[in-house]
């Protein structure tokens, strides 16, 4: 873990939830808001034991009614974990100022995107329930040069001492390649071990344009 209220040069890192807005400043493009998920623990333990596919665009209202829907029929259990989600996806509005957006929630068995890279999109909101956090890069650590040529981790990244990884259950907003002025954050699917059961992530993206106001 990384201490609280640590400014990384490219990071702003905390546990008050406010922190999160911080991923506006032009220096920054991760934030990572460092909470506790004890209480969700005990349910997300016998939820990654089930396969979990679910996926909505729309508006928060409209989320809202078919996350509740899918939670009601597949998910019964578990509404302290919809709860959760809707309050992330709330927070995720009042930071960006949009008002659409594509939910994704997915039990991952295998390791997604092994190469640290860049999305192509503004920005995006992550929470790892289960399993090992998303692996991200302080600026110093990148060599650019190699990442914009397709090189592979090794000359991305000469030390891999330097990388980061965020908390299970820790939420995370990523700024992507097409936020303005951007220097895109640079990260990677954690690796996950055959024996391992694998991870609970949320993903949450914008399907508007952000206001030039909020860049």
């Amino acid at each position: 873990m990384i201490p609280n209220n640590v400014l990384e040069d490219n990071a702003v890192i905390g546990d008050d939830k406010r922190i999160l807005r911080d991923i506006h400043l032009k220096s920054k493009n991760i934030a990572v808001y460092e909470r506790s998920i004890e209480s969700l623990k005990t349910g997300l333990n016998q939820l990654v034991m089930q396969p979990i596919e679910y996926r909505v665009n729309g508006t928060v209202e409209e989320i809202t009614n078919s996350l509740s829907t899918y939670f009601t029929k597949v998910l019964p259990k578990h509404t302290d974990l919809m709860e959760d989600i809707l309050n992330l996806l709330k927070l995720f509005e009042q930071i960006t100022e949009v008002s659409s957006f594509q939910v994704s929630l997915a039990k991952i068995s295998t390791t997604m995107c092994p190469r640290f890279h860049a999305d192509n999109n503004e920005l995006r909101m992550l929470c790892t329930y289960h399993g090992p956090g998303t692996q991200w890069l302080p600026n110093y650590a990148v060599n650019r040069k190699a990442y914009l040529s397709g090189k592979d981790n090794q000359k991305i990244l000469a030390d891999e001492n330097l990388a980061r990884q965020v908390d299970t259950g820790a939420v995370v907003i990523l700024k992507g390649a097409l936020y303005w002025e951007s220097n895109p954050i640079l990260h990677r699917s954690p690796n996950i071990e055959k024996k391992a059961k694998g991870r609970i992530l949320l993903s949450i993206d914008i399907n508007e344009s952000l206001s030039p106001l909020r860049k």
